[in-house]
Parts: C-alpha cells; sequence; structure tokens
C-alpha cells in the first residue's frame, strides 16, 4: 500500500463520526448494517450520515449492496487489513541500531 493510499484511508477514519460509523459496521460482520440501523444507532441526520458513508466509500473502506428497499453498508475487511499492516510493516526495524 502507498503511504498517500494509507494516509487518505486514516484521515478518513480520523473524523469522529466516520470512525464512529466504520466500528459499527465491523461490529456488524461481513453481511452489512442497514443504513437506517446506523443512523438509529448513532443519532445523526441521515444527509450527514449520507455524506460520511460516502467519503468511507471513497476511500475503499466501504461498499453498499441494495436489498429491494433497504441499503446495507459493508465494511470492507481486506482494505482494513492491509492499512494495519501498512501500519506495522516497520515495526521496531530501527530499534536493534
Amino acid at each position: 500500500m502507498h503511504i498517500e493510499i494509507a494516509a487518505a484511508k486514516l484521515a478518513e477514519l480520523g473524523h469522529k463520526s466516520r470512525l464512529e460509523i466504520f466500528r459499527l459496521l465491523v461490529k456488524g460482520g461481513h453481511g452489512g448494517v442497514p443504513v437506517g440501523e446506523i443512523q438509529q444507532a448513532l443519532d445523526i441526520p441521515g444527509s450527514t450520515l449520507s455524506h460520511h458513508i460516502t467519503r468511507l466509500i471513497s476511500v475503499g473502506l466501504v461498499i453498499q449492496r441494495r436489498e429491494g428497499r433497504t441499503l446495507y453498508c459493508i465494511p470492507q475487511y481486506a482494505e482494513l487489513d492491509a492499512l494495519i499492516s501498512f501500519l506495522q510493516l516497520e515495526c521496531c526495524v530501527d530499534e536493534g541500531s
């Protein structure tokens, strides 16, 4: 992962509301969480929620799937794993110097 991509993902997660949304989605599992449930759980206006979800989608941390009238937000665990791996990649490499 390039540093610019990691920085963009971290910047989006650096916003309190987006981090709350992402944490809720991660807890919800691979099937995703309906947008209505996210809105109810976090008590934020629909337009604000939509904005934050769009930002998370833009960096690949979330995708959406529609089933009938229900829109699900699904966390992208592979992207999360890649971001964590990027952060840990050089852990302690200079410790022996």
